[in-house]
């Protein structure tokens, strides 16, 4: 879904006409119930109509979308000219009314609805549409800030460890896809740990415990669960799981970029004096702070737009994929980017269409974020923080028993 977040920012705006409208502030004064009742019922179902609305353009432009033209000339692709692809609808309506039951938007009389209440809307209208087209055969996670706080690791008490077993138990595959690029199993072992010991003394099945892979420096090495080995990971050979499309990544291109994003990060330490020293990899190139040290966000946002931009205008950056993000504290240049890592999860499962697939992360603002470009391979959703991630799974439980009640009565 290439343009689910333009949708995002343009229903914030829609929702802020009906609430400057319908918000009844001074009710809060002489506590008049009626009158705050009433202003909830209107504001409610003047959201949902727009929410509505929007739905039915994002149907017709997938209708337009699945069409044989060239050029589709959908409604909404003359209002947003920049509209991609959409893998499924999005139900808008009915996620308005499932979070409204639990934030009460509609209720609200100073606060207008927020970015993060449409954010967390549209994540259970992408949901909502995954398990009404189910089932959902694959899952993909970032690490830090969505399975666990930046910086730290997955340990055994970990909220999504249930979470995500029960996913493996529905047969639904998992993928963590991460910027770490490690090429021993041990460190990733150590950054998951608690999931892979959970999976191993878990009582699933083996072959279904063997659904769980670790795609590491975005889109560089793959590792697949294997509960009998030591570090509950074994890696699999680049000649099992290279796509078609990444043969022609050679080893000359992959050392000529990464040079040229070294330079690149070298003059930004010298130009902004900072405290950070550049780190390279196997398959990618970045600036960590210096002991005790902290980049600023500007400091590190501007890292990575020069980057990016001298990239981009080089002759190997229009040859070879990379992904120059963010990462809070740090900045790296990978080789690839995590569209690559989702379709090799996807295809080393026996081709599993972007349809099917929930990428979960928390880095999806344009600039700078390494979990954007997933959208390019499969549905998404924006966390926040792992509690989020938490509560994301649990929608998917609660609206699976939905539907699978809806099919039962209809038998």
């Amino acid at each position: 879904m290439t343009t689910r977040y333009r949708v995002e920012y343009a229903l914030k705006g829609l929702l802020a006409v009906p609430f400057v409208l319908l918000s009844q502030p001074t009710a809060v004064f002489d506590e008049d119930k009626p009158t705050v009742r009433h202003m909830a019922t209107e504001a409610h179902n003047r959201y949902a109509q727009i929410m509505g609305d929007v739905e039915a353009l994002i149907n017709d432009h997938i209708g337009h979308q699945n069409s044989s033209k060239i050029a589709p000339a959908s409604k909404l692709k003359l209002l947003v000219p920049t509209v991609g692809i959409f893998f499924t609808p999005l139900l808008l309506k009915d996620a308005f009314v499932w979070q409204d039951q639990r934030r009460y938007i509609s209720s609200r009389r100073f606060v207008a609805p927020s970015f993060n209440d449409i954010r967390l809307i549209l994540n259970t209208a992408q949901v909502m549409s995954l398990v009404k087209g189910g089932p959902l055969e694959l899952v993909t996670f970032d690490g830090d800030v969505t399975l666990y706080d930046d910086g730290q690791s997955l340990t055994d008490d970990n909220p999504a460890i249930p979470r995500i077993l029960e996913l493996m138990r529905n047969g639904t595959r998992i993928g963590i896809v991460t910027a770490a690029g490690y090429t021993e199993p041990a460190r990733y072992y150590g950054r998951l740990h608690g999931l892979l010991d959970a999976i191993a003394a878990s009582d699933l099945p083996d072959h279904c415990k063997r659904n769980l892979v670790v795609m590491g420096g975005e889109s560089s090495f793959l590792f697949q669960c294997q509960p009998a080995s030591e570090h509950r990971l074994e890696h699999v050979p680049q000649k099992k799981w290279l796509l078609k499309e990444m043969q022609s990544w050679t080893e000359a291109d992959v050392t000529e970029l990464l040079d040229i994003a070294e330079t690149a990060l070298r003059n930004c330490v010298d130009s902004m004096k900072l405290k950070a020293q550049v780190l390279r990899k196997e398959r990618a190139v970045g600036i960590i702070p210096a002991q005790g040290s902290k980049l600023s966000r500007e400091q590190l946002e501007e890292t990575v737009l020069v980057c990016q931009k001298i990239l981009e205008m080089s002759p190997v950056g229009k040859r070879l994929p990379f992904c120059a993000f963010n990462g809070g504290n740090d900045v790296f240049i990978d080789i690839g980017d995590k569209s690559w890592g989702v379709l090799v999860c996807q295809r080393y499962f026996g081709g599993i269409e972007g349809s099917k697939s929930l990428h979960v992360g928390d880095q999806f603002l344009s600039v700078g974020a390494n979990d954007f470009k997933a959208r390019l391979a499969c549905t998404t959703a924006w966390i926040a923080n792992p509690a989020e991630t938490c509560a994301l799974l649990d929608e998917i439980r609660e609206l699976n028993k939905i539907e699978y009640g809806r099919a039962e009565g209809q038998k």
